[in-house]
């Protein structure tokens, strides 16, 4: 099993919503969320915070998939389309690898490859590994 994989299962958080990480190499990671009726919000689509999460869980393993932690220090997500029960996929790639500050797009996407949404993303790299 991949070390950022097993790293990243003790987000209680991301894994209580059902993010699961599917793939985690230098610079790039995948991720999926199977929405249910749970990640529904009032009007019927995907919960925006669902979604947050999804992608902010893609980004975390990209900035720290150099095996130094890095925490993010700001997030931008704009939702293009909603999206409704079935999986959301995030793949997460890491625009400019700065040794502290890291830049990282991720693409949401539902299972017909429809985009749904895209986070931008900066970290700050700590001096203590992962």
């Amino acid at each position: 099993m991949n070390k950022y994989i097993e790293f990243f299962k003790a987000d209680r958080f991301a894994a209580n919503a059902g993010v699961e990480l599917l793939e985690v190499k230098p610079g790039y990671a995948k991720a999926r969320m199977l929405v249910t009726p749970e990640h529904m919000n009032a009007g019927g689509v995907c919960q925006g915070g669902a979604l947050f999460t999804l992608a902010d869980l893609a980004f975390a393993a990209v900035a720290n998939s150099h095996d130094q932690l890095t925490l993010s220090i700001n997030a931008n997500i704009t939702f293009l389309r909603s999206a409704k029960e079935g999986y959301v996929y995030a793949e997460a790639v890491e625009v400019f690898n700065h040794h502290r500050i890291p830049f990282i797009e991720v693409r949401l996407t539902d299972e017909a490859g429809a985009l749904i949404s895209i986070m931008t993303s900066s970290g700050y790299r700590k001096s203590s590994s992962v």
